[in-house]
């Protein structure tokens, strides 16, 4: 059966392309492009229209319009400029039209010609203008100022009888309509002027209450017609996309309500999942709302970082204690919460000094929220990656750099061997590992921790490879290498000794006597099989901590799994004399007879090539 949800879509669909449909008829339609359209409270109609809103076939030549922002007509006449419209008597066949100083006859003054218009005036006069320094009566008010009187006189008058000798200059002579602006008995108006046309006729269908235009869109035939009854077609646009908005806003509800309602059934199934989970367990963190979480970040105004399911917030406690504030992604990641029951299953019930403690959680709604101890000195990989490029961090030196990678071995030991159930990491990686004010070494993240027990060949089964790229061991892409165990956070340990040593991401480490392209742990071993060293610039002391850290490594990313020490043989190295350490059998060496053996019957696990250009590939 089909659900609510594809009914509504079909439904959106449909009317989308009826609504579709009738848009483009009516914009494609001449009919609709030349109906009556207004510019403030002046209607706009044939013989004018509108330049901005419609094409000029909608109109007679000459008569086009525009309509400012401020809802003003203007016509724009070739030999004169621009001028507003006040009104337009489409009975008479006349407009008046006026300029934005409210003073035409300023515009005469400066040249006025309608001989290239549609329009005319009801005859013309010659004057002659005059700038008089005396006081007269009937000067043009829009010109005359406190200082100076300005009027017009007809030629044909004794101007000696209106100008005293020596008052008056001449300023202008030109052609006024009718009789000079000064004569109020003759209905002019300084501050507009009156214009006529006599062709298209349509005076004629005004008076009989009809309109004029075209009488098909192809002709330029002449005719009248009926005004329309129904609203012009201009506003049907508007009202059909307001339709079609409604309706797909509808539609959209109908999705979203249903997509919530799963999602919410969703959730409280997952909230369920985990207050049993916290029911069960008697767990040290203390529980907090999310009230709580928006006073303790202060409405989360301090952004640490942001991480793979979550952003991290800067935060302080009742007590005066600062925290980070991990709050996790819905959207991310698993939305069942597998991230959260991890962390707080598994570091919520250990205390280590090199395992970052969890001091609170929060599960409310949508919301989930884990609270840490605050690491002033952030992540590893900033001091590891960025000394070079960044000379305002810390240069943490070969002695500091090895107490740290023994911190982490303590770390990662306690939690393979120290806890009631052996916890694997599956994501140790510099960026996890964080540096309180001492720079000691915590471990972090253990959203794709995994719990087993302590047997000694107990494996793991996982449905898909889990990590970041770069620190995974090859059993974990593929059991043709083996099976995954707690020796795959040994050899992502191994990697992350080489990023320490090479001091960049394995492959974006370039060495002076590397080969472009060689893959960073295999030039590592070679060089040492060759009793070279590194190219890297320490003195003794810190040189045979660059070899001790380096040969751990390559003990620790054996290809064959069972090669690999425990993180307890790691440890003892680590604290051991480089003397006495053995050479690590060449890692890459054993690449083929663990792929050969094992890789009959297995035709969806990675083969062998593919695996090498992902490791190459990696960032």
């Amino acid at each position: 059966m089909t659900s609510t949800r594809e009914k509504a879509i079909i439904f959106s669909i449909i009317h989308f392309i009826i609504i579709f449909q009738h848009i483009i008829i009516s914009i494609g339609s001449k009919e609709y492009a030349c109906q009556s359209f207004s510019c403030g409270r002046l209607p706009i109609r044939f013989p004018f229209y509108l330049k901005d809103k419609q094409p000029s076939y909608c109109g007679y030549p000459g008569f086009g319009l525009s309509c400012t922002k401020s809802k003003k007509t203007v016509v724009e006449l070739p030999l004169s400029g621009s001028f507003f419209v006040r009104f337009i008597n489409y009975t008479s066949q006349s407009m008046e039209i006026y300029d934005q100083t409210c003073c035409i006859p300023q515009r005469f003054i400066a040249g006025f010609n309608l001989s290239r218009t549609p329009f005319n005036t009801q005859g013309y006069a010659n004057y002659t203008i005059f700038n008089c320094s005396g006081d007269f009566a009937d000067g043009i008010d829009c010109l005359t100022s406190s200082n100076y009187t300005v009027i017009a006189l007809d030629p044909e008058e004794y101007i000696e009888q209106y100008l005293p000798a020596g008052h008056c200059d001449l300023l202008a002579q030109i052609k006024w309509p009718n009789a000079p602006p000064k004569y109020s008995d003759k209905n002019l108006n300084p501050d507009g002027l009156i214009m006529n046309w006599d062709e298209p006729r349509c005076g004629s269908c005004e008076t009989g209450g009809q309109i004029c235009g075209y009488q098909n869109t192809s002709s330029h035939t002449i005719g009248c017609f009926e005004k329309p009854k129904e609203k012009p077609v201009g506003k049907k646009i508007p009202i059909c996309v307001s339709v079609g908005i409604f309706v797909f806003v509808l539609s959209g509800l109908i999705i979203f309500n249903e997509i919530r309602n799963k999602a919410d059934k969703k959730e409280k199934e997952n909230q369920l999942r985990i207050e049993q989970f916290l029911e069960k367990n008697a767990l040290k963190p203390t529980r907090y709302s999310h009230a709580d979480l928006k006073k303790i970040t202060k409405k989360f105004e301090t952004k640490l970082g942001q991480g793979g399911y979550g952003s991290v917030f800067k935060g302080k406690l009742k007590n005066g204690i600062q925290v980070a504030v991990k709050v996790l992604d819905y959207t991310k990641g698993s939305n069942n919460g597998e991230e959260f029951v991890n962390e707080v299953g598994t570091i919520g019930r250990i205390h280590h000094l090199n395992v970052v403690r969890l001091l609170g959680f929060c599960v409310e709604g949508y919301t989930r929220a884990l609270i840490y101890e605050f690491m002033p000195n952030g992540s590893l990989d900033k001091f590891i990656f960025s000394a070079e490029k960044d000379k305002t961090i810390i240069d943490l030196g070969w002695a500091k750099l090895q107490e740290i990678a023994i911190g982490i071995a303590r770390g990662m030991e306690y939690l393979h061997q120290g806890c009631d159930q052996r916890i694997l990491h599956f994501d140790i990686k510099p960026q996890n590992i964080l540096l309180d004010h001492n720079f000691i070494p915590k471990i972090s993240d253990f959203g794709l921790a995994k719990l087993c027990t302590k047997d000694t060949f107990v494996t793991i089964s996982m449905a898909a490879a889990r990590g970041t790229m770069g620190y995974i061991a090859p059993e974990v892409f593929s059991r043709n290498f083996g099976a995954v165990s707690y020796k795959s956070d040994v050899y992502s340990f191994g990697m992350l000794l080489l990023e320490i040593v090479g001091g960049k991401k394995n492959t974006e480490t370039k060495m002076e006597t590397r080969t472009e392209g060689e893959y960073f742990p295999e030039w590592v071993y070679n060089r040492l099989n060759r009793g070279e060293d590194l190219g890297i610039q320490a003195d003794a002391e810190g040189l045979d901590t660059v070899n001790k850290l380096t040969m751990v490594a390559l003990w620790c990313i054996q290809w064959n799994p069972i090669d690999r020490p425990s993180m307890n043989g790691v440890l003892h190295m680590l604290e051991g004399n480089t003397e006495d350490l053995l050479k690590a059998p060449n890692p890459f060496a054993s690449m083929t007879s663990v792929s050969s053996t094992s890789r009959v019957n297995h035709t969806n696990e990675i083969e062998l090539t593919e695996l090498t250009s992902i490791l190459e590939d990696h960032e």
